[in-house]
């Protein structure tokens, strides 16, 4: 195996650590492991104990090691789209005197680069990532890679994405603890918009709808750039809360029948099909209908995509004929298309990853790190080596050994952190129904 042709995507949830190792062949990424171990220390998308969230990546990347037979040493890391910008960013320079033949290198690519960086943020924000969306050379625009060109000036005109420097310093100090380095950042909606999206999606403009554990984030990719963010801080979790409250069970058997027998839609649902529930209090388990569980979820469903569905109208992104594409594991929830299209007043359809193992929406976010890193062209790597200041391309893992090095010893386990209590469900015109009106009579 080719060491240096190794990517590692790692994909921190809420509810679930994600990493998937990929071996690049031609061009193409062949998945070769993947490990996954439920999510410590993270609150609706966002890292608040570093030290049980480092303690969740070492399990997940030992799984994934074992699997793929390689040792993983460092990863490409996803970053949210929580309180995420993006600002335009360009930056100029003279082409490198010392050249006599004036032919623009490697290194001009990254001066004009840091160039493009020097740009005022304020203390608690940090830049994640920076893409070049075009060079000038000399007045000549829209060059792609400007290397072996003549010239005096050279331009770039590119993409700048920040974000809270509390969110980027977590998960970066989160990777390091739990004994690895971070070859790569990227924020996880780009990565996305190249992988879910066909070329004819991120041209004419699509939406992009991961529907997480601990939050929902919507995406708007236009001209095969990321345009515009909106974070619900609502998730599948809530759903869990919801039927635990509801049915007076426990969060642990309420997402095992979310799973089981979980509908989005009451018009899939029967009633006549029933399933018991273990109720707090009572010796005998109470028996259920499929309706009566589907009304539980599609109320906090409708609340979401009525929450995504004002943001998105704001800047007119379900106007775009590419219409709405679903991830994230709660995406695999039967009707839930349908359920969509009828809020959010789009052609939806969901994402599934055709990889044997990884079928299902849930591993898209770690699967598209691998993929969005490894169609990276080279001047695309030099403008991020200038960001990270040491940028690995690929990551070099090496075959399992038995001296292989150890990394160093990360936090005990603790218990998992409860998430916050879920927000009132808002009153709405449509699709109300009695389990709406019950939870929003509890929580008020």
């Amino acid at each position: 195996m080719d060491n240096a042709e190794i990517f590692v995507g790692l994909d921190i949830g809420t509810t679930a650590i994600k990493v998937i190792v990929a071996e690049s062949n031609n061009g193409e990424m062949n998945v070769i492991g993947a490990g996954t171990q439920p999510s410590r220390g993270l609150s609706r998308g966002v890292i608040v104990d570093i030290d049980q969230a480092a303690g969740a990546i070492h399990a997940a990347i030992e799984q994934a090691e074992q699997k793929a037979n390689v040792h993983i040493d460092s990863v490409i890391l996803g970053i949210p789209a929580n309180q995420l910008k993006i600002e335009p960013a360009s930056g100029m320079v003279a082409v490198s005197e010392g050249n006599q033949t004036r032919e623009i290198t490697d290194r001009d690519v990254q001066n004009v680069t840091n160039a493009a960086l020097l740009q005022s943020l304020p203390p608690e924000r940090e830049i994640i990532s920076i893409t070049a969306d075009e060079f000038v050379v000399d007045g000549f625009d829209d060059i792609q890679d400007p290397r072996g060109m003549m010239g005096v000036r050279l331009e770039m005109h590119g993409t700048m994405y920040t974000g809270p420097k509390t969110i980027v310093h977590n998960a970066k100090k989160a990777v390091e603890q739990a004994g690895l380095h971070v070859a790569d950042v990227t924020v996880t909606p780009v990565a996305l918009g190249q992988t879910v999206l066909n070329d004819g999606e991120q041209d004419f403009g699509t939406v992009i709808i991961d529907l997480g554990g601990g939050q929902t984030t919507a995406a708007v990719i236009h001209d095969h750039k990321l345009k515009y963010t909106t974070v619900d801080q609502e998730g599948g979790n809530y759903i869990t809360k919801d039927i635990s409250v509801v049915l007076n069970t426990s969060l642990a058997d309420a997402e095992k029948i979310k799973r089981d027998y979980g509908f989005a839609n009451t018009e899939d649902a029967s009633e006549k099909n029933q399933f018991p529930v273990t109720v707090v209090g009572q010796n005998k388990p109470v028996q259920v209908s499929e309706e009566y569980l589907a009304e539980i979820i599609e109320a906090r469903l409708q609340q979401i995509f009525e929450t995504i569905r004002a943001s998105l109208d704001e800047v007119s992104a379900l106007e775009l004929p590419g219409g709405v594409v679903l991830t994230g594991g709660v995406a695999a929830l039967p009707g839930i298309v349908e359920l969509a299209e009828d809020i959010l007043g789009v052609n939806v359809r969901i994402y599934v990853p055709e990889q044997m193992g990884l079928r299902h929406p849930q591993n898209a976010t770690a699967l598209s790190l691998i993929t969005y890193s490894g169609r990276q062209s080279e001047t695309r790597r030099l403008v991020k080596d200038a960001l990270m200041g040491e940028f690995v391309a690929q990551t070099s893992q090496a075959p399992v050994a038995d001296g292989r090095t150890q990394r160093q010893q990360v936090a005990n386990e603790a218990s998992q952190q409860p998430s916050a209590k879920p927000k009132a469900p808002k009153e709405k015109k449509s699709r109300t129904n009695r389990v709406g009106d019950f939870i929003r009579n509890f929580f008020d």
